[in-house]
């Protein structure tokens, strides 16, 4: 048993030996050709491709198969994925259709039963953005409507959502308005459900903070912030934003407004204030005097009476 197994030995070990040298006699001999700068050899290589290149489109069609099955696996998984999200949407949207149908219905009786009677006067003026301040320390864009349309200072502008600013200049065909991100923007505000009163100050930052806030630990973030009408220059109960916590813990408004496409804004007609000619017209008028009883004054009597007695 030992001899066959030696002589089994002597016969592989030459056979091992001689495959691994024809091996790399066709390694060196394929390097050479594809190495050789020769018209010949380029004419011979030519051949080998049109030839060898063709006949392995078989064995590439696995390859190939398993590829597009992979790829669309994939479509299949992210056609799975937006079709589970939109699901998730929808119920969401049917939700708060129910919720709108019921405040809806809600606010008609309440209106009936209250016979309230909207201002007709709350009318708006829809006018076309041409440009925007294009400074970082001025949020303001100008819009074609202007005296010529009845528009005067102070009117708040919306963008169909929410609310964008204020006339602040008016020319004839033009007018400035002053967006609610301007450092000089000050807007009275409400925020519900909590009904706290607080002032959004403008900072040249695409999330305003909210200040003077009374109770600030009854306002969450994703509270809703309306105009609160203070001051008469605001109609109250226009939509502005949610409240969102910045970086710095501080309290601030995501606006409902759309600022990245501003392209039509809806002025809205407010009562008009009176101007004031004098600057006394400030203060309040001083209240009337009040009459004073005249004193009795002493009489000499007395006196005449005592000398006598």
């Amino acid at each position: 048993m030992a001899y066959e197994r030696n002589n089994s030995n002597d016969y592989i070990n030459p056979i091992r030996r001689l495959l691994i040298g024809v091996l790399l006699f066709v390694l060196i001999a394929f390097f050479a050709v594809w190495r050789i700068d020769s018209p010949r050899v380029e004419r011979f290589r030519a051949q080998i491709t049109d030839q060898v290149v063709p006949s392995f489109e078989w064995a590439l069609a696995p390859v190939t198969f398993l590829g597009d099955v992979f790829n669309d696996f994939r479509s299949y998984q992210r056609i799975y994925e937006q079709n589970q999200e939109l699901r998730r949407e929808l119920q969401q949207m049917k939700a708060w259709k129910e919720a709108a149908l019921q405040l809806e219905q809600r606010n008609a009786k309440l209106l009936d039963l209250n016979k309230v009677r909207l201002d007709p006067k709350l009318t708006y003026v829809t006018g076309v953005v041409l440009a925007d301040s294009g400074s970082p320390f001025r949020q303001s864009v100008l819009v074609n409507v202007g005296a010529r349309d009845g528009i005067q200072d102070g009117w708040a502008t919306m963008d169909g959502i929410g609310l964008v600013g204020r006339i602040s200049g008016v020319g004839n065909n033009t007018a400035r308005v002053i967006l609610l991100t301007d450092s000089n923007s000050r807007i009275p505000v409400t925020i519900q459900p909590s009904g706290q009163r607080a002032m959004l100050s403008g900072d040249n930052s695409a999330l305003p903070p909210i200040d003077f806030i009374e109770s600030p630990e009854l306002v969450r973030p994703g509270d809703r912030v309306v105009s609160s009408g203070d001051g008469g220059v605001f109609p109250a109960g226009l939509l502005i934003g949610h409240v969102a916590q910045g970086t710095d813990r501080r309290l601030r408004v995501r606006l409902a407004a759309d600022y990245e496409r501003l392209e039509f804004l809806r002025v809205l007609r407010s009562r008009v204030v009176p101007a004031l000619s004098d600057p006394g017209g400030l203060l309040a008028p001083l209240a009337p005097p009040v009459a004073q009883e005249p004193v009795a004054e002493d009489t000499p009597a007395t006196e005449g009476t005592g000398a006598n007695g």
